[in-house]
């Protein structure tokens, strides 16, 4: 059963079906119907509870936004649902500024407001979303998008103010007014509250941990049942689905389409149709992370020999992969600039490439800012990017706070260097063609230097192939 507006049996008419509607799945109520819907329910207690833990760092956000704005209406969207086909949506997340700045998360409702009022001395914030309706409106029974006969409790103003630590009003209290600034619509508050969002507090930090935790072991489940990937025609899906299980049972679901790309797939950077052949003697590039409850997300690639061992030249361009990732993380220190991580790592990229002969130039030329770049024909992606509560968090931020940025404690984000050698690339010896490696940890920046969140997700060729060992027993 699909739970979209085209559910809703809103007719409240007796006898035959609704005039002139654009869909035959719309039914009058009969009259008994109407006369006892209302009737017969036990009292719902008003329940207050105690804070969650992000509210607290969500009220100190809140803050440094009203400092930022003194004297401005700000309005900060949740968003609505999203159709995917007909009278079906999307799974309702929320826009992540929103939920940064709220501390509601996988559980926030649809259409909600969250409004900055100015004072004299700040700003009142309220939480407008819609309340929960009486059983004695149609809302309650005739309304499949929101009406709690179909989804299922929703929550209470009284329950979210004291959940959030924030004042709430019903959503038809609010109403815009002239010159206020909307997220997504004025570029300062969009860009602010997106760097807002560079430097993690402790909570954000330990939900990265929770997120790298719980995707660690979804690798551990994916290498499991490699064997029944190799069985399934469209064994990429079977790793796709692994993951998948791993991520609802234990999080709020995948922070971003997991990538399962097995074989010449592996070279395509962003292989989310996972429907090909897992064959034993290639390579499998995953590229996964759980979203958990919070929203925040990690973003973790490994490439696993299908045979659980890798080749001469599998191993070859593996582990220039991960000279060039330990040469990036060597490179990530506390008062250097975001960029010159990614130059650590094409330092590596270029000398090995031209070591190898794929380049018309030297690896001196290849690196060169005018007229280089020939090494990027194998790596066209960059070497790192923030991480949190978006898989590309602070997307909005400003080139200076961002790739020209220096790296301070609290900021979080990855480093994934690669090597592609697409299948049909004649600039590559033959033995190089279809192979597509990556390597990719969640990286938090501190005072005495990078820590490697995903660090016990082995690595190194020899530590990958004794995890699979181990795990295939």
């Amino acid at each position: 059963m699909s739970t979209g507006e085209n559910d809703t049996i809103a007719d409240e008419t007796v006898g035959a079906p609704v005039e002139n509607s654009s869909t035959n799945r719309k039914q009058p109520f009969p009259q008994g119907f109407l006369d006892t819907i209302s009737t017969g329910w036990a009292e719902r207690p008003e329940t207050r509870p105690a804070p969650r833990a992000q509210a607290p760092y969500a009220q100190r956000r809140r803050a440094a936004v009203s400092a930022a704005f003194p004297g401005k209406r700000l309005v900060i969207p949740a968003g609505s649902l999203k159709q995917r086909s007909n009278d079906t949506d999307y799974v309702f997340r929320a826009h992540s500024a929103f939920a940064h700045l709220t501390g509601w998360a996988s559980d926030a409702e649809p259409d909600s407001v969250l409004v900055f009022e100015p004072t004299t001395d700040g700003h009142d914030v309220t939480l407008y979303f819609r309340e929960r309706a009486d059983r004695t409106t149609t809302e309650f029974y005739a309304d499949a998008t929101v009406g709690e006969f179909w989804i299922g409790p929703r929550p209470s103003l009284a329950g979210v103010a004291a959940d959030l630590q924030v004042a709430t009003a019903h959503l038809d209290e609010f109403a815009p007014v002239d010159g206020e600034l909307f997220l997504d619509e004025d570029e300062a508050l969009t860009r602010f509250v997106s760097e807002l969002r560079l430097i993690k507090d402790d909570f954000e930090i330990a939900e990265m941990r929770r997120a790298v935790g719980i995707t660690a072991q979804g690798f551990d489940d994916i290498i499991r049942e490699l064997p029944a990937a190799v069985a399934h025609a469209r064994g990429e899906r079977v790793v796709e689905g692994v993951f998948h299980r791993r991520a609802r049972e234990d999080g709020n679901g995948e922070g971003y389409d997991t990538i399962a790309a097995s074989g010449p797939h592996a070279c395509y950077l962003h292989w989310t149709r996972n429907d090909g052949t897992v064959v034993p003697g290639d390579l499998i590039l995953v590229d996964a992370g759980v979203e958990a409850d919070s929203l925040y997300t990690a973003d973790i690639t490994r490439t696993l020999p299908v045979s659980g061992r890798f080749s001469e030249v599998q191993r070859r361009v593996y582990e220039t992969v991960r000279e060039a990732a330990d040469a990036a993380f060597a490179a990530a220190k506390v008062g250097v600039r975001f960029r010159d991580v990614h130059a650590a790592a094409m330092t590596v990229i270029a000398a090995r490439t031209a070591e190898w002969g794929l380049l018309p130039v030297t690896a001196e030329e290849a690196l060169d800012a005018d007229r280089g770049g020939q090494h990027r024909r194998y790596m066209v992606h960059g070497t790192s990017h923030h991480l949190g509560i978006d898989v590309h968090d602070c997307a909005q931020a400003r080139r200076e706070m961002y790739y020209d940025g220096i790296l301070t404690p609290g900021m979080v984000f990855t480093i994934e260097p690669g090597l592609y050698f697409q299948i049909d690339d004649l600039t590559v010896p033959a033995e190089l063609r279809g192979i597509g490696v990556r390597i990719e940890d969640d990286i938090l920046m501190t005072e005495d230097g990078p820590v490697n969140l995903s660090a016990d997700i082995p690595r190194t060729a020899d530590e990958v192939e004794a995890w699979m060992a181990r795990l295939q027993g």
